[in-house]
């Protein structure tokens, strides 16, 4: 069977077909899975970066290397919406809609501890660890730290678990999972930053929900929201909030 002139035979074109949220000649968007990396390492594991090159390749038919420019990650445990430059013009105009913080991004998260406050903008500074690959908040004076600014919303709750929408004003390593550790509301399934349990598939209930930006090329708006994946603690959460 093919489909977009992918041969959906393949299991892995046939999951990354149906994970594409926004796809023209300049950029891509994928709904990553938690098991995914952006990026090859040390384990060896096929990366996304080379999965969507290789459907670039099939479904274009392009000889020779394919190009594609990695944006922006995702920690592995973490999914949703990842944006690819397709040409290296569209990557230079987005990493300067990064730098300038034209870019949002919306994630949702998933604690078991009510926030203390509905509402509430989060500004500290973070130190990275890079032999423990890890983030800790620490004082403004620190060597090496930054600082990282988020604001979330309690935007659901269930009998066990809270919804919280964090929109990001900075970019730092792991800065929701320690800013939200700060305050007493590591997510679900994260034991790096304190939750007691880990999730069966080794992801964390932190998802890149949306992105909202102006494509850097056709200068139209671009507006992509990620489904979350499929499990009872998301479902609860989608079904109940639309």
């Amino acid at each position: 069977m093919k489909e977009n002139n992918i041969d959906t035979s393949i299991p892995e074109m046939q999951l990354l077909g149906k994970n594409i949220l926004f796809e023209d000649n300049h950029i891509i968007i994928i709904n990553k899975l938690p098991s995914q990396i952006v990026q090859g390492d040390k384990t060896g594991d096929k990366p996304l970066v080379d999965l969507v090159k290789d459907y670039i390749k099939i479904k274009y038919k392009k000889a020779g290397e394919v190009f594609l420019g990695v944006v922006h990650r995702l920690d592995r445990p973490v999914s949703g919406a990842v944006i690819f430059a397709r040409t290296s013009k569209s990557l230079t105009r987005i990493n300067a809609l990064i730098k300038n913080r034209e870019i949002r991004k919306t994630y949702w998260a998933i604690v078991k501890n009510k926030p203390p406050q509905e509402s509430d903008t989060l500004v500290n500074f973070l130190r990275r660890d890079e032999t423990r690959n890890k983030s800790f908040i620490t004082s403004e004076n620190t060597k090496n730290s930054q600082q990282a600014s988020l604001t979330y919303t309690l935007i659901g709750r269930s009998d066990n678990y809270y919804l919280l929408e964090i929109d990001l004003q900075t970019g730092r390593h792991h800065q929701i999972r320690t800013q939200l550790a700060g305050i007493g509301c590591p997510i679900k399934g994260d034991l790096k930053y304190g939750y007691p349990r880990s999730n069966s598939d080794g992801s964390i209930h932190l998802h890149a929900r949306k992105l909202n930006f102006i494509h850097p090329v056709t200068m139209n708006p671009v507006s992509i929201i990620a489904s979350t994946p499929d499990d009872p603690v998301w479902n609860y959460f989608e079904q109940n909030l639309s």
